[in-house]
């Protein structure tokens, strides 16, 4: 039988075993790496080469598998420069002052009855613009977390708020990693997903909004700590030109600015002020955008340290492995038997009741947004296309599931350091109110954005 058949017929027919080890070996490193604490890129590294033998069994050289893995890296590079402007971004914020000048107002405009609400509303606007969970829930979320305690709010439901908040804006930022990831790998542009994002976020943030104004009020705020204010005011200048580069952040998409462009006017904005208002030499703020910001005030330190191109590399390497298997899966065919029967579950169920379930199975599994991301993609790319779905529908369907879902499976990366940031247990995500919100009011409303004409007429 000539080599070509051979391959057809094992594509056809699948060695549905060599897979199934694949899968496995990929899964118990991946567990292994979360249980002792490990990066997650010797797993991926592992999961690649399990992959790659399947590939030769199924008569596909190492060559070819290569040029398939370039492409699936090629096609993530725009991504991967988003996640570095990212690093930037977040280190020229804390050097600025400008999360600082955020959280030092917020703070005065606090009433007993407002905290919990305000700690919403403040997490979502700060994560919306600079686009990053972690990044807020390490510093924000930290800072109102330590007021909680102090004031005597809650910190369970306190934890569950600032949840909810740091994921508001890392759903849906045009300058979030996962946002700008989805965009890559759907091929979707970026301000028509983050346009229908908002409007399916419009019900979830009214229902979460409105249940923490009434826990705000019961459970208010006795007093604000004063020696953080103090602390902030000895650090930084507080000045309202430190407002300037998230301004620019939020405003210039508004006016149809790319991406790339509106983060590198706001970090340029924010290098002026770290120099001309904060009275950091120019070489320093430059170390720090590499680096990562580092405070001289130990207490202000365990805050606000962080950020710079340092802290994305992991996420740029963790990126760069997937990509190459989203081009092996894609090249060799190997997911085609698992891609039929979810097809056929698709036309039973609909596409997002399966990628509901899929993601809360993936991201239990992977522990991890990113990869539980590009698998879920992977799988469903061609059950989407099949059923006449579009690039906008999948991406939307991914933000709206895999995303959120990843970020409250107990175990998971995306839900485990914000908790443990905060210093909070598994007890606050019951009251992490928008992150349940979002899957399931889309469940039920999603026939108002994707309907069945919109996708016949608009195929992938």
């Amino acid at each position: 039988m000539p080599p070509r058949k051979v391959n057809n017929y094992k594509r056809r027919k699948g060695i549905k075993v060599d897979l199934f080890i694949a899968f496995g070996i990929f899964v118990a490193s991946m567990l292994v790496s979360v249980i002792m604490g490990y990066s997650m890129i010797p797993p991926l590294l592992v999961g690649l080469a399990a992959f790659l033998v399947v590939g030769r069994i199924r008569g596909f050289s190492l060559g070819s598998m290569a040029v398939m893995s370039k492409k699936g890296i090629i096609d993530s590079i725009v991504v991967i420069e988003v996640m570095l402007v990212i690093g930037l971004l977040t280190a020229v914020w804390r050097v600025s002052g400008t999360i600082t000048v955020f959280v030092y107002y917020g703070m005065k405009v606090i009433l007993p009855p407002t905290f919990l609400i305000v700690t919403f509303l403040l997490c979502c606007l700060l994560s919306y613009a600079i686009g990053t969970s972690f990044g807020i829930a390490g510093t924000v979320g930290v800072i109102f977390m330590a007021l909680a305690r102090s004031g005597g709010v809650d910190p369970v439901i306190a934890a569950g708020v600032v949840m909810s908040g740091v994921y508001f804006g890392d759903r849906c930022s045009p300058v979030s990693s996962s946002a700008n990831m989805v965009a890559g790998i759907t091929d979707t542009k970026i301000y028509d997903n983050v346009k229908i994002m908002f409007k399916t976020a419009v019900l979830p943030f009214v229902i979460a909004a409105a249940a923490y104004t009434v826990l705000s009020v019961m459970n208010p705020i006795s007093h604000v700590d004063q020696d953080m204010v103090t602390s902030f005011e000895n650090e930084f200048a507080i000045s309202f030109w430190s407002f300037i580069p998230a301004v620019l952040m939020i405003a210039l998409p508004l006016f149809k600015v790319g991406v790339l462009k509106a983060m590198t006017a706001s970090i340029i904005s924010g290098i002026l002020v770290a120099c001309l208002v904060q009275g950091t030499p120019v070489t320093d703020v430059m170390h720090i955008c590499v680096m990562g910001y580092q405070s001289e005030s130990e207490g202000l330190g365990t805050i606000l340290n962080g950020g710079g191109l340092v802290s994305m590399l992991e996420i740029v390497g963790i990126l760069i492995i997937s990509s190459t298997y989203s081009g092996i899966f894609n090249g060799t065919g190997m997911l085609l038997s698992l891609q039929d029967r979810l097809s056929r579950a698709c036309t039973r169920a609909g596409r997002f009741a399966v990628m509901f379930f899929m993601s809360i199975g993936i991201a239990a599994t992977f522990c991890n947004q990113t990869i539980g991301t590009l698998m879920c993609c992977d799988l469903m790319k061609q059950p989407y296309l099949d059923g006449g779905g579009t690039k906008e529908e999948l991406a939307i369907d991914l933000e709206n599931s895999v995303i959120l879902i990843a970020c409250y499976i107990p175990w998971s990366i995306g839900c485990s350091v914000p908790l443990a940031l905060l210093g909070a247990g598994v007890s606050s995500l019951p009251f992490a109110i928008y992150m349940y919100a979002v899957p399931l009011c889309y469940l039920f409303t999603k026939k108002k954005w994707f309907s069945d004409r919109q996708q016949i007429q608009s195929p992938m």
